[in-house]
């Protein structure tokens, strides 16, 4: 009697899991992210807990260009082609304001991941409006502006020698903006295509923005007070035009034609044995460490953003949160992903695979600081990050900024007071239009 019953319990069990087996087949999950490695990284992660749970993930991918547009035209017409969007920082505030993203307060408190997360990527990624409180985003991809550099050439004798004859101190890992751009004038070799420094200029979205920015926030300036939105003063600070005078000054030692650069061709100034030193996301880095894609891979260093002249030392955020869109039919289902995502073992995985974890336990980690050789300044970059204005407006800030500052760095037009003055008053303009002056 005991073995039937029992026969029959395992039968009940069996024909429950097969249910359930094949109620998770039939479940799927898309998250939507912009086209690069990362995003790879996230497949194959994700492919972890489709084998756990039967349920599919698919990271659906666009080119960066067309990441924003198409995301938010999916948004504006209340569709439910994304169950999740690994989304930029700056739309945090259009993301929660106009109902595109499910409210991850409760979630954030009940698994206490103010202490899990980085304190950066919290405040940056998941927050809005900033001190609120409220949550609409999981730290996902952490990210920041970092720098690659040629050590072959600041190790060769013979230019540690001449370098120091010239500047009277040693070649070395800049540790300040003016460092760094007497090294960038000191490898400027155009007569043997060999040039300083790449940096961003690319104003189609945030490229430039996030390479002036960085200087700008190591010179002591602000883009403004995220808070009460005031501008004059500061966007256009003594500090803040010094910042920028210092980015129009590292561009005079690019390589030629550097005017529309993003991350591409700031890895192929380092690839292509062009350039000294060269900006770029810690994203971007892995092909800068391959064989396969970097020649130069065994002399290739890294180092964090500089500080200003007043040892101050901050760098532009970049990276993402993920987030459940409201319109999805599966929100249920993507809590449950999102609770199998922020497990330690998870976290630690996602950064095995080369993603860039956000858990404080895993970026603290020896393991973690040691995996690459970018890892600790990607760590030392993390705990220094600004970021842009996360306004539900940001897009139209955003342009303006790009607007006012391109043909000064990139035309020679005009000075870094005239570029920031006209930017203040944009913004002012656009925050008194969205009626943000209380």
């Amino acid at each position: 009697m005991r073995k039937i019953v029992t026969s029959v319990i395992a039968g009940i069990g069996l024909a429950l899991a097969c249910g359930t087996s094949v109620r998770a087949q039939d479940k799927e999950l898309t998250i939507f992210w912009a086209e690069w490695d990362p995003a790879n990284y996230l497949q194959e992660l994700v492919n972890d807990y489709t084998a756990e749970t039967g349920v599919k993930v698919t990271v659906q991918t666009t080119p960066w260009p067309d990441f924003q547009t198409k995301a938010f035209t999916e948004f504006n017409a209340h569709g439910d082609a994304y169950d999740m969007v690994v989304g930029d920082s700056q739309w945090l505030g259009a993301g929660s304001t106009q109902g595109h993203y499910v409210d991850l307060t409760d979630f954030f408190n009940q698994h206490k991941l103010t202490d899990v997360m980085a304190p950066a990527t919290i405040k940056y990624y998941a927050e809005y409006p900033g001190g609120s409180g409220k949550y609409w985003a999981i730290p996902l991809e952490g990210d920041a502006i970092g720098w690659s550099y040629r050590k072959d050439w600041f190790e060769d004798p013979k230019e540690k020698e001449a370098f120091k004859a010239k500047y009277g101190y040693d070649l070395d890992i800049p540790k300040t903006y003016a460092q760094l751009r007497d090294i960038a004038e000191f490898f400027h070799r155009p007569d043997q295509k060999r040039y300083g420094v790449a940096i961003y200029t690319d104003n189609s979205y945030d490229a430039m923005a996030m390479g002036v920015e960085s200087a700008i926030f190591s010179y002591g300036g602000d883009l403004g007070d995220y808070a009460t939105y005031k501008v004059d003063g500061i966007t256009n600070s003594k500090e803040a035009i010094a910042g920028l005078d210092m980015y129009k000054e590292l561009y005079k030692f690019t390589p030629p034609g550097w005017g529309k650069t993003f991350f591409v061709e700031d890895n192929q100034a380092i690839t292509g044995g062009l350039a000294a030193m060269s900006m770029n996301f810690f994203a971007f880095f892995p092909p800068l460490v391959n064989k396969a894609t970097n020649p130069y891979a065994d002399v290739t260093g890294f180092f964090a953003n500089p500080a200003g002249p007043d040892g101050k030392r901050f760098a532009a955020l970049g990276g993402q949160g993920i987030s459940v869109v409201s319109y999805s039919k599966n929100k249920d289902e993507a809590m449950k992903f999102l609770e199998w995502f922020i497990k330690d073992e998870t976290q630690k995985k996602w950064a095995e695979l080369g993603g860039y974890t956000c858990s404080q336990a895993v970026l603290k980690s020896e393991a973690f600081q040691n995996a690459t050789p970018y890892n600790k300044a990607f760590y030392d970059t993390m705990f220094m990050v600004k970021d842009f204005w996360a306004t539900p407006e940001y897009a139209e800030v955003l342009d303006q900024l790009n607007q006012n500052i391109y043909p000064f760095v990139v035309g020679g037009k005009g000075t870094a007071q005239e570029a920031l003055d006209k930017t203040a008053s944009d913004w002012k303009a656009t925050f008194t239009k969205y009626n943000r002056y209380k």
